[in-house]
């Protein structure tokens, strides 16, 4: 029951994030900081803390305005929740989990409280060794965590053209992780808009305005209450 759940899972997302990530956007070097900031909304205030959402081109919100990606909406709910926190969009698009990793310490410049790990998807694409997937979300995760950053980690599925076994390992990397280091967890990033015609742009490959609402509720759940516990707690709180 559960396999096949995963492999349908899986299909979906075939079509909704790893051919996109397999489309030019992937060749574009992999620690592209001026991308990082081009696509990341700019802090309104001097010193406040930060969010930081470390990703690829479905953070980055490729082919949206920018105040239309997830990160800015999630920004837009972090404001009306009265908490003074700038969220980060640290997506770069064909970014894999290694490319992640080699670009975390400039992620984490300034006051960052809470990060959201949502890499893995062009780890699928290209087959990346499941080790590797882990051993670079594990290395996130503990240098994130040696910071005294809040980590929430977002899951991703692996397509179906690997086979029944990859797809498996692929899908127990992130409960695994976040049970181990005891991390919030988002079991799916695109749980709800993989697959749909309407929530996908015509490219069928990345979420549309209403696709990446639904991005952001799925963040937002659970990092609503970890923003509100956060705003209480001083720098390099336990």
């Amino acid at each position: 029951m559960m396999a096949a759940r995963i492999k349908k899972v899986a299909a979906a997302v075939v079509a909704a994030i790893c051919t996109g990530c397999g489309s030019k956007e992937a060749v574009r070097p992999q620690s592209d900081a001026s991308q990082t900031r081009q696509n990341s909304p700019r802090p309104t205030t001097a010193g406040r803390a930060r969010i930081v959402i470390l990703g690829d081109s479905l953070t980055a919100g490729l082919g949206l305005p920018v105040d239309q990606s997830y990160p800015s909406l999630l920004q837009q709910r972090i404001n009306d929740r009265g908490l003074t926190f700038d969220v980060i969009n640290a997506g770069v698009s064909g970014d894999t989990s290694a490319g992640g990793l080699s670009r975390l310490d400039w992620s984490l410049q300034g006051d960052v409280r809470i990060l959201v790990v949502a890499l893995g998807g062009n780890d699928a694409l290209r087959a990346l060794p499941v080790e590797e997937l882990t051993q670079n979300l594990s290395q996130i995760i503990e240098r994130a965590q040696a910071r005294h950053v809040t980590v929430i980690l977002a899951g991703m599925e692996a397509p179906p053209n690997w086979g029944h076994e990859y797809i498996v390992a692929f899908h127990k990397v992130y409960p695994a992780l976040a049970a181990k280091y005891h991390v919030a967890f988002v079991p799916f990033l695109l749980q709800n808009v993989a697959g749909s015609d309407r929530l996908n742009q015509n490219d069928g490959i990345h979420p549309t305005a209403a696709g990446a609402r639904v991005v952001a509720d799925n963040v937002w759940s659970v990092l609503e209450p970890i923003a509100g516990q956060a705003q209480q707690k001083p720098r390099g709180g336990s």
